[in-house]
């Protein structure tokens, strides 16, 4: 990947996923420019090669073209303003391209994608498909929306962390095709826990249930990434925080009443991922659905 030598991303955010864009980047020869407020990813992000920088002001200064991965309307909103400032206290005509990759309501991206455009800042709504663990492996999808000159612009880079790149039209259909997406991985995740425990009581392995059924026509991508945490009951590690899974069921869920559209398996998971965060599961993987259907069926973890 020659053209990636000479090339310069800025990464806002390096949490769980923005870490994961970042080491994948580096890898592939980019050179990473990152900033983040809290110390452990920031110092998490050194020692991986990322050049941390303390401002979006310096962070525009070495690179035109951004991702944001953020974990809230409110993270994002404080970023666009303070690349309006940069913008404005620097005096920058240049084009920059944001690719924001994080999963929010449209209207929050639509809002500030007006904002930005009318200081010269492209926004793109670019979420992945993925989760934290295939981040790491480059096994994700950008669901790229926007400008298809913009989009092509930041294609290099997209394809520097992502194993598919998919133009799927105006701004905002990368919401809409992550939307549909994470209802069936809200599903599925909670149909993996169910099937692994029914093997455990059944007597089987729990491993060996991944192992088989995953190889099967019963499997799905939440079994094969998901699985594994389940049968050793290892959720510990976030691949995604029961946390921030509220946030997009919340907006899934406001979807689903917007269009008037019937989703009974998605109203019978949403109880379980609320149980999680009751006990005290926040800040583990979503995997952690295990532990609620343990409780239910009254086992001892």
């Amino acid at each position: 990947m020659d053209h990636s030598k000479q090339e310069t991303v800025g990464i806002i955010g390096l949490g769980i996923m923005g870490s994961a864009l970042a080491d994948q980047l580096i890898s592939k020869g980019f050179s990473v420019f990152g900033i983040d407020p809290s110390n452990k990813a920031r110092n998490r992000a050194k020692q991986a090669g990322v050049e941390v920088v303390p401002s979006i002001g310096v962070l525009l200064r070495h690179s035109h073209k951004l991702l944001s991965s953020l974990p809230s309307n409110e993270a994002f909103e404080s970023i666009c303003d303070a690349l309006l400032q940069a913008r404005a206290e620097a005096n920058q005509t240049s084009n920059v391209i944001l690719a924001e990759t994080s999963t929010l309501p449209i209207d929050i991206k639509q809002k500030q994608e007006r904002r930005l455009a009318r200081a010269g800042i492209q926004l793109l709504d670019c979420p992945l498909s993925g989760t934290g663990a295939q981040a790491r492996v480059g096994d994700v999808v950008v669901y790229a929306s926007g400008s298809s000159k913009a989009i092509s612009s930041m294609m290099p880079v997209f394809k520097g962390f992502s194993r598919a790149q998919v133009n799927v039209g105006k701004f905002g259909n990368g919401m809409r095709m992550k939307l549909v997406a994470n209802l069936l991985v809200a599903i599925h995740n909670v149909a993996a826990a169910e099937a692994v425990l029914l093997g455990k009581r059944l007597g089987l392995d729990a491993s060996d249930v991944v192992r088989v059924v995953g190889d099967g026509a019963g499997s799905s991508r939440m079994l094969q990434v998901r699985g594994p945490l389940m049968a050793k009951r290892n959720w510990q590690d976030a691949t995604m925080k029961v946390s921030i899974w509220q946030k997009d069921m919340s907006i899934i869920g406001q979807a689903l009443a917007q269009t008037s559209t019937p989703a009974p398996l998605f109203a019978a998971c949403a109880p379980i991922y609320h149980a999680a965060q009751a006990l005290g599961l926040g800040e583990q993987d979503t995997a952690s659905v295990m532990a609620v259907l343990e409780q239910m069926a009254g086992m001892k973890p």
